[in-house]
């Protein structure tokens, strides 16, 4: 039987905070978890859109570290023109976004030195899954490998994410007596290849464009896949559209794991706020992973 996972947190001063200068177009600023002990697994974090990026900090830094602390290696990085680096939000598009997630897994197989045969995660939060989902295939194909999924609270339909986030601009313009057709009008712009500015981020039609075709389609490599949620109550219980949705993973040949726990949507509190059922469930579920689903054939579908 598995050693039950440690949920205490690595100290903080073993981070390795860096800027990615070797990045072609800008540097982007990283933070690296070097893994405690036997190395059991490689992570690499995708954070959420735009302002919840920002609320989600904590509880990221908080989980990687836990995870750290139980053998995966962790690599935390700030995507094109958010947070910590270069560039401005509006030059970021979602080509550019997948390169960068292809280029922080490179880095963390390099940095950590581990072989190929470890596990490899994708971490996506809320928009970042939809990234994570789409990077997926990609480096599946491109490494000949599976590529594993952890999914926090993921965002059903980037369609969805992207009118809920122009409607930002609405809800302002309504404090000012006006709003009526503005969503509209802002989706016109993006379409006519203008960028258009939402609540203080300057959005790229190359963004919007990426992020309205993304959706939660499982990849075409099945492999191994943590769905998480935070619901409130004292019975929490997933989405409905997510236990569709996982209907459709496990038909593909998924291997997933779902679940919900009590908890605070922290991406979108008012207040900085924790999830300590969500970092709990999290640890548990990677420190205590099976063992490796043998590889699929190349050109593989489900």
């Amino acid at each position: 039987m598995a050693a039950e996972p440690h949920f205490a947190s690595t100290d903080p001063a073993h981070d390795d905070p860096f800027d990615a200068s070797a990045r072609p177009d800008a540097a982007r600023f990283c933070v690296y978890h070097p893994a405690v002990g036997h190395l059991r697994g490689l992570v690499v974090h995708l954070h959420p859109f735009a302002e919840e990026m920002n609320k989600s900090r904590r509880m990221a830094a908080l989980q990687a570290r836990a995870l750290a602390a139980n053998g995966l290696a962790v690599l935390q990085t700030d995507l094109l023109g958010c947070g910590d680096s270069a560039g401005d939000f509006g030059d970021a598009t979602w080509a550019r976004w997948l390169a960068d997630v292809h280029w922080a897994v490179e880095h963390l197989q390099r940095r950590s030195g581990a072989a190929e045969h470890l596990p490899l995660w994708l971490w996506g939060h809320r928009v970042g899954a939809l990234l994570a989902v789409q990077a997926a295939d990609t480096l599946a194909e491109a490494a000949g490998r599976n590529i594993n999924l952890l999914l926090w609270q993921p965002t059903g339909s980037g369609k969805t994410a992207l009118q809920q986030f122009l409607r930002l601009k609405a809800a302002a313009e309504m404090l000012d007596g006006g709003a009526k057709g503005v969503t509209e009008g802002l989706k016109r712009e993006l379409a006519a290849g203008q960028s258009v500015e939402v609540a203080g981020y300057r959005v790229h039609p190359g963004l919007a464009q990426g992020l309205e075709a993304a959706t939660l389609a499982p990849p075409r490599r099945p492999a191994r896949a943590v769905w998480l949620e935070v619901a409130s109550g004292d019975a929490p219980e997933l989405l409905p559209a997510s236990r569709m949705a996982l209907e459709r993973w496990r038909a593909a040949g998924w291997q997933v794991d779902a679940a919900a726990v009590v908890g605070p949507a922290f991406w979108q509190t008012t207040e900085i706020e924790d999830a300590p059922a969500l970092l709990a469930l999290t640890t548990q579920q990677l420190a205590q992973q099976p063992a490796p689903h043998p590889a699929q054939p190349q050109g593989a579908t489900a």
